[in-house]
């Protein structure tokens, strides 16, 4: 019966006229949907499950890797200073690619470019726990990312995409994340879609995840085929997303329901 409802309100958003994009200032976190229990799991640091990872991606900044035998500490030193404000320019423009690749894009670059290892797998703990490691770096700083003249057809297709209907549900995602946020879904909040704290502890997974992931599951539930891993359509909707969360401050590792 749950399923029904949920396929029905559905159903009901695909009819509905696409609204314009949200205002800068009505723009929200996630966090701002939580419940008080959630919000002071994410809060309190040694509550934040999310940290667990974060320490294992301390270990692995100091831990040599590869032919080279290097690790990220010998080429950036101290990640409080040399990585202070990195994620928060992510996805960002890849000379050598000609395209825009994310912070984990980036972590595997550095490793098969410098340490001359294999790269971590997709949703791996190494690479979430790296990314994470990272991006807890620009904790509290305002996204910037998109900046780069460069970037721009990249955005442009990443919010195509997201204002693309798609699947048997015929539902884009600003028909959820812009049309009808602070609503519910079978008793769980609407938000913005906002990434202000990927990678984050999902509670419903148990697991630290990536914001591929998180877009995945959404393409699935609109019973669309899932683009893979690191594939450019994520990476482009990954980038459109944090050119609208613009100033928002960075959360990782944020706790999500």
């Amino acid at each position: 019966m749950k399923f029904a409802v949920c396929i029905a309100l559905l159903t009901a958003m695909a009819g509905t006229a696409l609204a314009t994009e949200i205002p800068l200032a009505e723009r929200r976190s996630g966090y701002s949907f939580m419940s008080a229990d959630t919000k002071a799991m994410q809060d309190e640091d040694t509550a934040n499950p999310g940290m667990l990872f974060v320490l294992d991606g301390e270990a692995l900044w100091t831990r040599k890797a590869g032919s080279a035998d290097k690790a990220c500490a010998d080429c950036h030193g101290d990640a409080g200073v040399s990585m202070k404000g990195v994620a928060a320019h992510y996805p960002a423009f890849e000379k050598t690619l000609g395209k825009p690749v994310d912070l984990e894009g980036r972590i595997n670059l550095c490793r098969t470019n410098h340490q001359q290892a294999s790269p971590f797998a997709y949703e791996s703990r190494e690479l979430l726990a790296l990314s994470a490691y990272v991006a807890q770096q620009s904790r509290g700083m305002p996204i910037a990312a998109g900046t780069d003249p460069e970037l721009a057809p990249f955005v442009d297709k990443g919010r195509e995409l997201f204002m693309q209907r798609q699947g048997q549900l015929n539902l884009a995602c600003a028909n959820c994340h812009d049309d009808n946020w602070d609503k519910k879904l079978a008793g769980s909040a609407i938000t913005q879609g906002q990434p202000t704290g990927c990678p984050l502890y999902r509670l419903e997974w148990q697991s630290l995840s990536s914001l591929q992931r998180r877009l995945r599951a959404c393409i699935t539930g609109i019973r669309a085929q899932a683009y893979d891993y690191g594939s450019p359509e994520l990476v482009e909707l990954e980038l459109y997303l944090m050119t609208r969360a613009h100033g928002m401050p960075i959360e990782t590792p944020a706790v999500r329901p």
